[in-house]
Parts: structure tokens; C-alpha cells; sequence
């Protein structure tokens, strides 16, 4: 499940570039958004019959509704804005590491807010990750020389700044899972993000809005690919996910969707793939494994000795 919800992630850049020749970056994350809002809305409603509960009935707690404004603000709306903006000031090379703090930022904020604890067999599923995605990703070391400068100061904030939104996100996600069902808590934190980030659009990108008819085909299908995929069903397997293990372990797959992205630029945008790609995509997918497998099998050998016992 974690594969094909990073592989779906992974893939977003190629649709991305399609998407932004005729759609500005606020706009091209809020449409889909708003499309995959609207498709929850039946689906929640018939989940909710099928677990005998009156989809009419029932006020939500109010630390819930400001959990979810919480999540929704703090989480996605604080990543979605801070990478549409942030990419337009700083280099790729810089992006590249930064992207290498996600799992470990998810890590810490599930300290903060879950208390899960860092392992020996997580700290080497990060130092793994870490050197599969330095490998793989092509960084421009004469470049990072430029990662504290003045000019990309403000790109390099705003995207360490997403980075720590999608954690929180995740790891703050998990709180609410104990009460909702993924498919509660994806519609009503993205109801909170259409809310919000419409009024931003509207007067950020009004061109974005008045370029609605004129949209081509190849946008249309990448927007409905974005909605579709990755905000519906990349969203719901990976809450799903966090259902059945710690933020930690689940966040830690992340790294693979700078290798998912390295390989489908190859296979769309005929990038040239490179036997270092391919190396790094191994040490990356390892890692993963290593903590999922690896701490499954922990898990069960206690569950043995306590029966045991």
C-alpha cells in the first residue's frame, strides 16, 4: 500500500508540468483538491449508512471541529501554499535536500504530538533513505553553497516550511483516525482547505480562474488525475495505513517519492535514468522495508514471548 501511494505522489511532477501551462501553482493544487472534496462527500455518506449511523444526525464535538481546522490550516494549507510559492525562489538542488527532512520531520512531530520513539532499527531506515535519495537525486553539490544565501533564504524557509505542514499533517492525522474513519478525516480537513485557500486563489491567480474554458485537453486529464489519485486515493491508503502503524514507520516510505519521480520523468519526459538512480532507488526501497518488515516481525516475536509467558 505504501508503494503505490508514493508511486501515485511520485508522479505528480509530471502532471504538475502539464497542469501549469495554463493553471498558476495555488490554483493547480486547489482545483483538484476541491474536485476530490467533492467526490468524498458521497462516498462518507454511504460509509457512514453502511456503519448503521445516521449520516444526518450527530453534532460534532467542538475540540474535533478544531482539530480538523487545525490540521487542515496548519497542515495542508500551510504545504500546498508554501511549495507553490517556495519553488519560484530557490534552486531544485536546494528543494532536493530539503526534501530529505519529510521523514525525519515526521518522526519528530510524532514524538511531539503521538510519543513514539525513535529505534535502532528506524535511525538506520533513515541513514539508508537519506544516502538512496543523495545518490539518486542528482543534487548540484557547487550549488549548495547557496542553501543560507539572501537570495533563496526565503524559497528554502517556505519549503522547509511545507515539508514540516505534510508532517504535521500526518502525524496529527493520527490523533483523529481513533474516532473517524480515513475518509471522515480526509473530507473534513480538506473542507477546511477549500474554504481557506479559495479566497487566496481568487485574489492571487484570478487569471487562473477567467483561463477555465480555454483549458486543453492534456489539463483537464492532468487535473482530474491529480484529484483522482493523488489527493483521493494516495490520501486514503496512506491514513488507512496509519491505522495499522506508527507515523514514524509510514512516514519513513516518503523517500520514495523522490525515486518514483526520478523514474517516471524518465519513462514520460525521457529523462535519462542513470545506473546511480537505480542504485539510490534500491538503498531507498531497502529502507523501507528494513523498518515495515523489520519492526512487523519485532512486534510479533513480542506478541509470541508475552503468550508465551
Amino acid at each position: 500500500m505504501l508503494l503505490l501511494c508514493n508511486l501515485i505522489w511520485g508522479s505528480q511532477f509530471v502532471i504538475f508540468k502539464i497542469v501549469a501551462r495554463q493553471v498558476g501553482p495555488i490554483a493547480a493544487a486547489l482545483f483538484p483538491i476541491t474536485c476530490a472534496t467533492l467526490l468524498l462527500i458521497p462516498v462518507v455518506h454511504r460509509e457512514k449508512k453502511q456503519r448503521g449511523l445516521d449520516p444526518e444526525r450527530g453534532r460534532m464535538p467542538t475540540r474535533d471541529i478544531l482539530q480538523f481546522i487545525l490540521i487542515g490550516v496548519c497542515g495542508q494549507v500551510v504545504a500546498q501554499l508554501s511549495v507553490a510559492w517556495g519553488v519560484r525562489f530557490t534552486l531544485a538542488s536546494n528543494a532536493a535536500v530539503l526534501a530529505l527532512a519529510l521523514p525525519i520531520s515526521t518522526a519528530f512531530m510524532a514524538y511531539l504530538f503521538l510519543g513514539e520513539h525513535m529505534t535502532p532499527i528506524r535511525w538506520v531506515g533513515f541513514i539508508l533513505a537519506i544516502a538512496g535519495v543523495v545518490v539518486c537525486s542528482g543534487i548540484q553539490w557547487s550549488q549548495l553553497k547557496n542553501l543560507a544565501s539572501s537570495k533563496f533564504l526565503l524559497g528554502n524557509a517556505m519549503m522547509f516550511l511545507a515539508i514540516n505542514g505534510s508532517s504535521f499533517y500526518n502525524a496529527y492525522s493520527k490523533k483523529l483516525l481513533g474516532r473517524y474513519s480515513p475518509l471522515q478525516v480526509l473530507l473534513y480537513s480538506y473542507s477546511v482547505v477549500v474554504v481557506f485557500m479559495l479566497p487566496i486563489a481568487l485574489y492571487a491567480e484570478p487569471q487562473s480562474f477567467r483561463n477555465v474554458p480555454d483549458f486543453k485537453a492534456g489539463v483537464w486529464s492532468g487535473l482530474l488525475l491529480l484529484a483522482v489519485l493523488q489527493y483521493f486515493l494516495a490520501m486514503v491508503i496512506f491514513l488507512t495505513v496509519l491505522t495499522r502503524l506508527d507515523a514514524t514507520q509510514a512516514g519513513l516510505s516518503n523517500y520514495l517519492i523522490t525515486v518514483f519521480g526520478v523514474l517516471t520523468a524518465a519513462l514520460v519526459l525521457h529523462e535519462r535514468l542513470t545506473k546511480f538512480m537505480v542504485a539510490g532507488g534500491v538503498l531507498v526501497l531497502a529502507s523501507t522495508l528494513l523498518v515495515a518488515v523489520g519492526e512487523h516481525r519485532q512486534s510479533m516475536g513480542r506478541q509470541v514471548a508475552s503468550g508465551s509467558g
